[in-house]
């Protein structure tokens, strides 16, 4: 296996799949949305140059991402894929070429907001003895990572071998009586939509919430979850198989 990985890919999950989770974040956590009230809608791009794109527009204490760069009240360019990353990292800090007078909003509103993101996804051990803290942290890693399966699948080179062996079709990854996404295979391109999947062509069902954050968190191993019952496989297994081969990919990005 493979344990390089490549900047774009990476720029890519960081964007879609990290930055896109502020979608969830808003619905889950109240001090989330707190930060958005009282506040008039706004709009922020990212545009990276040789990589991605997509806006995030902030309304009624909600958050949605939109890929590409449309109508958008602060822009951030960044001149790379490593720029970027170093926003995520830390160790960047971007300079708006548009929608200076909305700067307030971003040390007001859009740090706090990826400061409490990072926070629940590199938790620390203390915050992870609360269980409502665990639960959200486990719901917001899934999301991440069920949308950097997707950008893998497309974007990194081992990752398009393996998306190429998928047939077309749709694969649940569901949690019992909790959350669950679908991975929608079309020609070889995957996308992840952040719902439960009404007519799955395969499923990887974790048996609780806390499974599937153990797995995410590499506490436990795939095979052995599955070994065990814990975490169940039907349809079409080559679609799994494959699937699982992009996410030990995953977690080398996500590390």
């Amino acid at each position: 296996m493979l344990t390089t990985t490549d900047t774009k890919t990476l720029a890519y999950i960081n964007l879609f799949g990290v930055l896109g989770t502020l979608e969830n974040l808003c619905a889950m956590d109240p001090n989330a949305s707190a930060l958005l009230t009282n506040k008039k809608p706004i709009s922020i791009g990212f545009e990276v140059k040789g990589g991605p794109a997509a806006t995030i527009t902030f309304k009624n204490g909600r958050c949605r991402m939109e890929e590409g760069i449309g109508k958008c009240d602060v822009k951030l360019p960044f001149s790379s894929c490593e720029k970027f990353n170093g926003l995520i990292d830390g160790t960047t800090t971007p300079l708006p070429s548009k929608g200076f007078t909305h700067l307030k909003f971003l040390l007001k509103s859009f740090v706090p907001l990826t400061d409490l993101l990072s926070k629940y996804l590199r938790p620390d051990a203390e915050d992870m003895k609360d269980p409502e803290f665990r639960a959200i942290s486990t719901r917001l890693t899934l999301y991440t990572a069920a949308v950097a399966i997707s950008q893998v699948a497309n974007h990194d080179k081992s990752g398009i071998f393996s998306t190429g062996l998928i047939p077309d079709g749709d694969i649940a990854m569901n949690v019992n009586g909790d959350i669950g996404v679908t991975l929608r295979v079309r020609n070889h391109h995957m996308v992840t939509i952040k719902e439960r999947c009404g007519k799955a062509r395969a499923a990887m069902t974790f048996g609780n919430l806390e499974i599937a954050g153990q797995l995410l968190r590499g506490e436990v191993s795939a095979m052995g979850c599955i070994c065990d019952g814990s975490i169940a496989m039907c349809g079409m297994v080559n679609m799994i198989d494959n699937v699982n081969r992009i996410l030990d990919r995953v977690a080398l990005y996500l590390a």
